[in-house]
């Protein structure tokens, strides 16, 4: 089992850029420790024939068909548009 030091874990803090005292760092140790400590017994388990998965449930994207629709008539959108040339909405230039 890893052991986490409290060195490691002002390292880790340092280049998140979170302010970390010594006795968080000692207490997040010891913590982190417990975490990966758990998850090693994981690696105790069986999983020969577990077919991998990155979902618990078995989920399919539902999609719609893509259908042509007409759109709406170009005099309606342009009813509310501030500005218009030649059938176009003309917006502000923002490069040169």
């Amino acid at each position: 089992m890893a052991k986490i030091t409290k060195e490691e874990v002002i390292e880790v803090a340092h280049l998140a850029r979170l302010a970390i005292t010594d006795e968080e760092a000692v207490h997040f140790a010891e913590q982190l420790e417990a975490i990966t400590n758990a998850m090693e017994l994981l690696n105790e388990l069986d999983t020969e024939n577990v077919e991998p998965t990155t979902h618990v449930l078995p989920m399919v994207n539902v999609m719609r068909e893509d259908q042509a629709k007409a759109g709406l008539p170009r005099e309606t959108v342009l009813k509310n548009v501030k500005e218009h040339i030649a059938g176009q909405v003309k917006v502000p230039t923002i490069l040169e």
